[in-house]
């Protein structure tokens, strides 16, 4: 999937999306009897492209030009939320140039290929196709029953190396005869695409210059469909029945304005003749909590939500407590239109064909919640496994799991999951354009969604069971959600760019908020990571960066207590002062983020792993070093405590001891290094040496060790170890453990 980029809610107005019948639609129905230009729509140009061509024969069309605007077009449509959602929609381009194999001229179609996003959208998202050998595959054609087929023969009709995999919607693309086409997901449109009476109310608004088109599932079928329609030159485009829509230009400036002004229009109309309040009247039971409560209770709700989410797989969670979504589950409409589900393709693709709706009181006692949570779900999978039984056939790809994907809290708010952070919060960014969609409907007509047929058709339809097999393999960490303590340099800077290297989403915690905020950026922002302001001797402040990681991620899976200090000194030399800091850091410190994510970890029931980075120092009696030392070994020995504690609910509890990492650290950084070095009787600059030459491999020892240790720890290669402490020292005799 193309990198994510940030979205609007948008406002309640904006509108929606339907489906399919698996039957074609007779052609009469598409407002334009008489108008199928059959020989027309099967040669290789039509005038508009013809006068395209002839003004790129005569140097005044470049084709790298042609591909800049569809690229700058594509951008700025898809960066705003009104036009479409996340992933949503194609763009397309046709432009003649010149082909080496045949020194003559070929007609490419340059379009937004398959898992692309438009917004960020570049020319190596593009499929590059002959649009001739595209036309000509409809003298293979065998029918709506086999348009699965021509899907398969899009590549052949390859220009060059091809570019982006074609996606399904490329026949509305190639079939039209004009220069640009593009196809979006407006919610304001697919209100009137979702509405009861939407043909009616496309006539209404816009008199036959826009096309109504009954729902049709993508592909040849559609296309044809799309290239009969546009070859009236008074109609602009088409809203396509529970779907979205299509528009159509000799220009890339032209398309563009025709697409806007469709929106537009069918915005304006929903604002102008929609009812006040289409989801009906506020339920006082529904109003949403004060912010900082619903916060707290939505960290406290997560983890139970993400584990049922999780039965048959794991997932990642997202939180939204948008004024959309709030408004939505306060209002009396809320159970009726959750149960008739989303309609949109792209919407129910992400968020499943209806979410699960939590009934309990916003402050229910959680025993109370998690009690109702596990009838409601059991009903949930009960149904879903129906759905699919009702509808799967012999060639149906099997079942991806029956557990919701959107969870509906009021009062509190919504949580969307998916296998990555990045899914699970576009499956909820669809699941308000779906609100937005549905709102829409309901203000000026009724709320319509295609036939479950139709919806069991797209989601289990064998092009995205295919698409979905073509995701790279995940990594080691793929759907863990780690926090590191002491975070922003040394020991713990390596660990959670390592972590995030491996799949997982990582919340960066350490004193130096501003530099955890650098981190988390520097590591792909927030779908990897997030910065996380944490004294882990304050009790408060270590429960807010719990609960905030938890809202972030969905819960929470891998703690590395990494965060420490040192006062270095003899018994006489070491302050009470001393004493107690280091305790409180390293020991305590531990043992408060542990007891912070406890609810958590057994709330989710997906086990998980606690790492404590001690040091050898905790087995080793260095000289002039007895609070530091001795804080270690209380906080390894912790290590066996936990274990043995947590095995029952799955947490695993190991330990690495570190010999002295120099390198990038804080603590030697800050007078620590000063301190060992005059102990030792070298300089300063020369103490990593000093520390491995008195080791039996005689290797330094780098903060990626420690790093590596944790992976090793952590990504399945040691799936029932507990209780261990390894030493990362590069062999220090007086620490080996015994």
């Amino acid at each position: 999937m193309a990198t994510s980029k940030s979205r609007a809610d948008g406002t309640a107005q904006k509108a929606q999306k339907t489906q399919k019948t698996r039957k074609a639609p007779k052609t009469q129905k598409t407002q334009r009897a008489g108008q199928t230009q059959k020989a027309a729509g099967r040669s290789r140009a039509t005038t508009a492209t013809a006068a395209a061509s002839a003004s790129a024969a005569a140097g005044r069309v470049r084709a790298d030009d042609v591909v800049a605007e569809l690229i700058g077009r594509s951008n700025r449509l898809g960066s705003d939320p009104t036009v479409t959602n996340y992933g949503g929609g194609n763009t397309s381009a046709k432009v003649r140039r010149p082909n080496p194999a045949t020194g003559g001229e070929t007609e490419v179609l340059y379009v937004k290929g398959s898992g692309g996003d438009l917004g960020t959208l570049t020319a190596k998202g593009l499929a590059e196709l002959e649009r001739d050998r595209l036309v000509e595959l409809d003298g293979v054609y065998r029918g709506v029953a086999h348009e699965d087929e021509m899907v398969g023969l899009f590549p052949y009709c390859s220009f060059g190396t091809g570019g982006a995999t074609p996606s399904i919607d490329t026949p509305m693309h190639a079939l039209v005869d004009l220069p640009h086409v593009d196809h979006l997901h407006p919610d304001s449109v697919i209100a009137l695409a979702c509405a009861a009476d939407g043909e009616k109310l496309v006539q209404q608004i816009w008199g036959g210059t826009v096309a109504w088109v009954p729902w049709q599932r993508p592909g040849w079928e559609l296309g044809k469909m799309m290239r009969e329609i546009a070859a009236d030159p008074k109609v602009i485009g088409a809203v396509l029945g529970g779907h979205g829509m299509t528009a159509w230009g000799g220009s890339s400036d032209e398309v563009e304005k025709r697409s806007l002004k469709i929106i537009r229009d069918a915005a304006k109309f929903l604002s102008s003749k929609g009812k006040a309040e289409p989801f009906g009247a506020v339920v006082a039971s529904r109003k949403a909590l004060p912010a900082a409560q619903r916060r707290q209770r939505a960290a406290e709700l997560m983890p139970y939500l993400r584990g049922i989410a999780s039965t048959d797989r794991r997932m990642m969670g997202h939180f939204t407590d948008s004024p959309v979504v709030l408004d939505f589950l306060s209002r009396r409409k809320l159970n009726k239109l959750a149960e008739l589900g989303t309609s949109c393709p792209d919407h129910f693709l992400r968020t499943k064909i209806r979410p699960l709706v939590l009934d309990t009181p916003p402050l229910a006692p959680i025993e109370k919640v998690t009690e109702r949570l596990a009838e409601l779900h059991a009903e949930y999978r009960k149904e879903y496994t129906e759905y699919y039984q009702r509808h799967a056939d012999k060639n149906s790809p099997p079942m991806r799991g029956a557990d919701p994907a959107i969870v509906l809290v009021p009062g509190v708010g919504m949580f969307s999951f998916g296998a990555d952070k990045q899914t699970a919060r576009v499956a909820g960014e669809f699941y308000v354009n779906a609100i937005n969609v549905m709102h829409g409907a309901e203000a000026v007509s009724r709320y319509r969604p295609i036939a479950e047929a139709d919806k069991f058709a797209v989601e289990y339809w064998q092009l995205e069971e295919d698409k979905l097999k073509r995701r790279p393999k995940p990594k080691a960490l793929a759907g863990r959600i780690a926090l590191v303590t002491g975070g922003a340099s040394g020991i713990g800077l390596s660990t959670v760019q390592l972590l995030a290297d491996q799949g997982a989403c990582v919340a960066v915690a350490d004193l130096n908020g501003a530099r955890t905020a650098e981190i988390a950026a520097e590591l792909g922002g927030p779908d990897v990571a997030i910065g996380v302001t944490m004294d882990v001797t304050d009790a408060d402040q270590v429960a807010d960066g719990v609960a905030e990681t938890i809202r972030a991620f969905g819960g929470i899976d891998l703690i590395v207590n990494n965060a420490g200090i040192t006062r270095a000194g003899s018994l006489a030399d070491t302050t009470e002062r001393d004493w107690d800091l280091q305790y409180d850091i390293m020991p305590r410190g531990s043992f408060l983020v542990a007891k912070a994510a406890e609810a958590a970890l057994r709330g989710q029931g997906l086990g998980g792993d606690i790492i404590n980075v001690c040091s050898k120092n905790a087995v080793f009696a260095g000289p002039n070093n007895i609070a530091y030392s001795s804080a270690k070994a209380a906080q390894e020995h912790m290590v066996r405590l936990l274990a043995a504690e947590l095995g029952a609910i799955g947490v695993r509890v190991n330990g690495i001891n570190p010999d002295g990492v120099v390198r990038g650290s804080g603590i030697f950084a800050g007078g620590w290094g000063a301190s060992r070095a005059k102990t030792y009787g070298v300089a300063e600059e020369d103490l990593g040496k000093y520390y491995a030459q008195r080791t039996v491999l005689k290797q330094e020892v780098l903060p990626e060790h420690i790093a590596q240790a944790v992976l090793a720890l952590t990504g399945g290669q040691l799936p029932i170890t507990t209780g261990l402490v390894i030493p990362v020292d590069s062999g220090v005799p007086q620490a080996f453990l015994r």
